[in-house]
């Protein structure tokens, strides 16, 4: 469906909530920029990469002089180490929405992370947050005997999540774990209660809007994304992450797309970063066992070739077939971030009251929209 500046109204009204919602690298913050702009909208940053500090060309963060210019709320607001879940993110939000409506101002929620966004606009199961003395003591736990005796145990007290989840699922089985023991209730049973979501505030009017653009499109940003944070230094930047913070591969922030693909790298090429006092060195030659050596002829799914080494290379010649393999994973895990987030933005059309992909509804005082491109999207919000 094509949408005009003629056909919508170019002033919001003041208790409007607008999110704006779309794959990576999909042009969400040039669009948000020139909103800000226009002096009406405060940006909300709906992304679970940009919320730590450091982690700036993998997670294509604004550069300091334009967050300067352009404030987002929720941007660098942790640590690395740290964690960040979804209620907390919804909890922040709430009271983000509320301070720019009291200042007059739009809210203008931008990213690409639409598991956050279903919280908000589908509801989140209330499943209380992990406490960190249960969170320590279910990561010593698997450290110990491994995700395996995890995942067995979680067949005895939720049978539920341990059907529905993979046996090689590390983040998810020690969450279920990890609520089962502080409240000794599965998560199946929390995430069956009902819902609450934000976007239902019966004195707000939300705006949701999926951009959908072009697959081929998108895929040619991509590239042209990736070939950018190689040329500014994403390797060195995972270095100075390591020498700076005792991370280990399993934390949230070391499974983004991108940094993920950069300490297997380090792990194949035997990086003396990982050494350093602070890293647990076998964690992340543990975490990494399972992958492909690095001289394998791999193949996934047409998106990269890696060529089969001969014994007597040089060092510098493994080196850059590590490297070669590293870009090539990391452009096919992006890829598979935007199918995932095509996904998230037809789950988006199908909320109730919907009637197809793209067409328009309004639902429970949500007003929801889909288009093709971030043009369609630019007239419809001026």
């Amino acid at each position: 469906m094509q949408h005009t500046s003629d056909s919508v109204s170019t002033n919001l009204p003041d208790n409007s909530v607008v999110c704006l919602m779309a794959p990576t690298a999909s042009g969400k913050t040039a669009l948000a920029y020139e909103l800000y702009d226009t002096g009406r909208y405060e940006l909300v940053s709906v992304d679970s990469a940009l919320i730590y500090r450091d982690m700036n060309i993998g997670t294509a963060k604004p550069t300091a002089d334009e967050l300067v210019r352009y404030p987002h709320h929720l941007v660098d607001i942790i640590d690395p180490m740290q964690s960040y879940s979804v209620a907390e993110f919804v909890n922040d939000t709430a009271q983000l929405i509320e301070d720019c409506h009291q200042k007059g101002k739009i809210p203008l929620l931008v990213g690409g992370t639409m598991m956050y966004y279903m919280a908000l606009l589908d509801g989140l199961s209330p499943v209380p947050d992990s406490d960190d003395n249960v969170r320590t003591r279910v990561e010593q736990w698997r450290q110990e005997e491994g995700v395996e005796a995890l995942y067995d145990y979680l067949g005895n007290v939720d049978s539920v999540s341990h059907q529905r989840l993979n046996a090689t699922d590390t983040q998810r089985i020690t969450r279920a774990i990890e609520v089962y023991l502080q409240t000794d209730r599965p998560i199946s049973d929390w995430q069956r209660e009902p819902k609450q979501a934000l976007a239902h505030h019966p004195e707000q009017q939300w705006h949701a809007l999926s951009v959908i653009p072009d697959r081929p499109w998108l895929h040619a940003r991509i590239e042209q994304r990736l070939d950018i944070m190689w040329q500014e230094g994403l390797v060195a930047e995972v270095v100075g992450l390591l020498e700076k913070y005792p991370l280990t591969p399993n934390m949230p922030s070391m499974r983004c797309v991108g940094y993920r693909q950069v300490l297997e790298y380090l792990v194949r090429t035997q990086h003396s970063v990982l050494d350093k006092p602070h890293l647990d060195k076998a964690q992340f030659y543990e975490a990494f066992a399972d992958s492909k050596s690095l001289m394998a002829i791999n193949k996934m799914q047409g998106e990269g070739v890696y060529t089969n080494a001969q014994p007597d290379i040089s060092y510098a010649e493994t080196e850059a077939l590590a490297c070669q393999e590293m870009q090539n994973k990391a452009l096919y895990a992006t890829r598979q971030l935007a199918k995932r987030q095509y996904t998230w933005l037809r789950k988006v059309a199908q909320l109730p009251d919907t009637v197809s992909e793209f067409d328009d509804a309004v639902t429970k005082g949500m007003v929801l929209k889909n288009f093709t491109t971030m043009a369609q999207a630019r007239d419809y919000l001026f």
